[in-house]
């Protein structure tokens, strides 16, 4: 989805909010395009993906990614 991005410039900035305070260019956010039945099958995957994996792992696998992910975490650059 496309999404309008405001100028960095500050001159061109200062220009849109002038045009959208006299209303010559309007000020609307972008419409969501979404197809709500993917959305939701999408939602759904997400839901169960997590614990499927959890419940395939044994304990010790499990610790051993935690661990892993800890020292990701909190290392030291």
């Amino acid at each position: 989805m496309a999404k309008k991005v405001r100028p960095t410039d500050a001159n061109q900035l200062a220009k849109l909010i002038a045009d959208i305070a006299t209303g010559e260019q309007p000020n609307t956010p972008p419409e969501d395009t979404k197809n709500p039945a993917a959305v939701a099958l999408g939602r759904l995957g997400g839901l169960k993906g997590g614990n499927a994996r959890a419940s395939k792992l044994t304990p010790e696998q499990r610790k051993e990614i935690a661990q892993k992910a800890a020292a990701k975490r909190w290392k030291k650059d």
